[in-house]
């Protein structure tokens, strides 16, 4: 594997959001996720749970509830704003003031043809779904305190309303409300609380279940009005519920950070008629679980403690097998890291850049020991973007000249002078680099590439303090989904682009247009990287698939071939995150260096691939192993699993690595005390 100086970066303070809400799409089998900052998360639950889309927050977004409808998404918050989200375009791509007041839910009818939101106000508003937008059509009857939770009856005749206190079960074409459900207090509970039904599922025989703040689950006969079964979850608050599809099984996750299923079933062997018993109870939050969703096969959840959590139902899944498998997903699937060849680190938040210099060691030391600093490790700038939108990408050149940074409104660019550490603007930039996905250098330092939309590349000129167009990529295929990842040749020639259709398209720089396209596979992208010396694209994908596609040849290369023909490691194929970064060493041509989030790993193309019954050895233990053995065992994928939620791996110059990582316990301690008393805004 070889002998690397490494540079353990522990200095970035990179702090993930609070999940708010989540609403899935059955159909598509995407997930969407809103966190605390107003940033929307999409992932694709049918290509291994990846993260394929993010649309950055915005300083006041506070979105607490998600809808999907069709295949466009919604969201309202306590701005009193309805926004609808251009999935293409990764932004907002309207706003609409309901003037109810704060809204504290949202949902959507069956058809998909109506739009329910619970206001502040104690109005239930309804709009209609149009091709282009939404428009407003009425008002339920007036409640005398705010609407917190919705849902619709599956019929799309009634609407289930969870007040303060109290259930309103109302007539969706009248308009009027036909019951009223009270919400009891709970034993011993103060006379002046009022009690919080949080979250509400209407089900198609009329059921209605109730979450609330006095820790309760409530089943209630929908059709009389009446309380047929409580069940007491917790002493705190019981906030979000979610029904399977097939309504045989419901979910509640609650502030002390457990999940408990509900099942409808008999309670005893010989019983005939079924009820709605309580059968599991899940702990993998430490904080509020705010946000649940029930697929088919698994339960997710979300909350405080900022991990998306994929808990199987051991009874809807084979056994030992990878859909079996807790996943935790911590941290993005893309990199908020870039590194320039002298030792320099950006590092991306949401509201401003940080960058550092690593630092420098004395001597020699055998392998495992620790080096003392010469140098410590130094914050050069901190960049804190304008205006109000977050910082959706970022990069750094590799010379360490330029920054530049994207929002969804704007593209900054600046020129750096690391060694008497200052940072001048460029004030003039293109008119078409309004906005862009992606950002990326040339590994000279000459250009700048932006992804915008349908796929396009905007190519810029860079000179001392300005920067003038030279040209747009525009792929044939006509996509219109984002481009996610783009890299550079280091002989300045190739631009490899991809985007979220599983599309990679290869443009020469020298003649301006569209090289090749590679052939598409099923599953996204997720890491992509030119060779050096061999002008080989490898790229890396959600599935834990790796193709090596020759660029001169415009065909897979002969190792790559081999790989799919014999098969990756089970071992390998069964990681549950994906590869974010992949470089290589100017050393060894052979030698291909990824990461995910757990593992950093060396293939040496040199080496016999591994076969399925070999030892897949992290190697460390390989280490400890007699000669002999370690030579059987060797092959050509390396493995090294002492790092700590890797967030980027990079080669410098003096061929040492750089790995930056984040312990998720260092996260855990930065978040607040469980919160078990709940305040409304007013």
């Amino acid at each position: 594997m070889g002998e690397f100086k490494v540079h353990r970066v522990r200095f970035f303070d990179y702090m993930p959001s609070a999940i708010r809400a989540m609403a899935f799409n059955s159909r598509t089998e995407r997930l969407a996720v809103v966190r605390a900052d107003g940033s929307v998360e999409i992932f694709s639950f049918r290509d291994h749970y990846f993260q394929e889309k993010v649309i950055p927050g915005r300083d006041g977004r506070a979105v607490e509830a998600l809808c999907w409808v069709g295949q466009r998404l919604f969201s309202a918050g306590l701005d009193g704003e309805i926004t609808e989200y251009d999935l293409e375009n990764l932004r907002p791509r309207y706003t609409v003031e309901a003037y109810g007041g704060p809204i504290w839910t949202i949902t959507s009818n069956s058809q998909g043809s109506l739009l329910t939101i619970g206001c502040e106000d104690g109005t239930v508003k309804m709009f209609e779904i149009l091709e282009d937008g939404i428009r407003f059509q009425r008002n339920l009857e007036r409640q005398k305190g705010r609407i917190i939770s919705l849902s619709w009856h599956p019929s799309g005749t009634l609407i289930a309303a969870g007040m303060m206190d109290m259930i309103r079960i109302f007539d969706a074409e009248t308009g009027h409300a036909t019951h009223r459900l009270l919400v009891e207090r709970g034993v011993g509970a103060s006379k002046t609380k009022e009690v919080v039904v949080w979250s509400i599922v209407f089900l198609s025989d009329h059921t209605i279940i109730s979450a609330d703040s006095a820790g309760k689950v409530q089943i209630w006969d929908g059709l009389t009005g009446t309380l047929v079964r409580t069940h007491l979850v917790t002493k705190w608050d019981v906030l979000a519920l979610s029904a399977s599809r097939d309504e045989s099984s419901v979910v509640a996750g609650t502030s002390e950070g457990t999940v408990v299923q509900f099942q409808f079933i008999s309670s005893t062997v010989d019983q005939q008629d079924k009820e709605w018993v309580r059968t599991r109870t899940f702990k993998n939050h430490s904080h509020d679980v705010r946000a649940l969703v029930h697929t088919d096969t698994a339960v997710v959840s979300g909350g405080m403690d900022t991990q998306l959590v994929v808990r199987p139902l051991l009874d809807k899944v084979e056994k030992n097998t990878q859909e079996s498998a807790l996943r935790k997903i911590a941290f993005p699937h893309r990199s908020l890291v870039c590194c320039a060849n002298r030792g320099l680190l950006l590092f991306q938040f949401p509201d401003h850049l940080e960058l550092w210099r690593v630092g420098e060691s004395d001597g020699h030391g055998v392998p495992g020991d620790s080096l003392p600093l010469r140098r410590n490790p130094e914050k050069l700038i901190q960049l804190k973007r304008k205006g109000e939108d977050h910082i959706c990408s970022s990069a750094l050149s590799p010379c360490g000249g330029w920054l530049a940074y994207s929002t969804v409104s704007s593209v900054r660019l600046y020129r750096l002078h690391y060694k008497c550490i200052s940072i001048t603007k460029v004030s003039k930039l293109p008119k078409d680099l309004r906005s862009a996905h992606q950002l990326c250098f040339s590994s000279d330092s000459s250009k700048l590439f932006a992804s915008s939309s349908h796929s396009s590349v905007i190519v810029v000129s860079l000179k001392q303090l300005e920067c003038k167009y030279l040209h747009t990529f525009k792929p044939k295929s006509g996509s219109s989904q984002p481009v996610h990842l783009l890299c550079t040749s280091d002989d300045g020639k190739w631009l490899a682009t991809a985007n979220t259709d599983c599309e990679i398209h290869v443009y020469n720089l020298h003649k301006l247009k569209l090289h090749c396209t590679v052939p598409v596979y099923g599953s996204c992208p997720t890491a992509i990287a030119i060779h050096p010396t061999t002008n080989n694209l490898v790229v890396a994908h959600a599935d834990q698939q790796i193709f090596e596609y020759s660029l001169d040849q415009k065909e897979y290369t002969e190792w790559s071939r081999n790989l799919q023909k014999q098969g990756l490691h089970p071992l390998w194929l069964q990681r549950d995150t994906p590869v974010t970064h992949i470089t290589f060493s100017p050393r060894n041509p052979a030698h291909i260096f990824l990461h995910d989030t757990f593992m950093f790993c060396i293939i040496d193309q040199s080496l016999p691939l591994p076969e399925a019954k070999t030892m897949f050895y992290n190697q460390m233990t390989l280490r400890s192993l007699p000669e002999q053995e370690r030579i059987r065992h060797s092959h050509a994928f390396k493995i090294c699993k002492n790092f700590q939620h890797i967030l980027c791996v990079t080669l410098l110059e003096d061929h040492s690595l750089v790995v930056v990582e984040r312990p998720l316990l260092d996260i855990m301690s930065q978040l607040p005390a469980p919160v078990r008393q709940k305040k409304f805004a007013t």
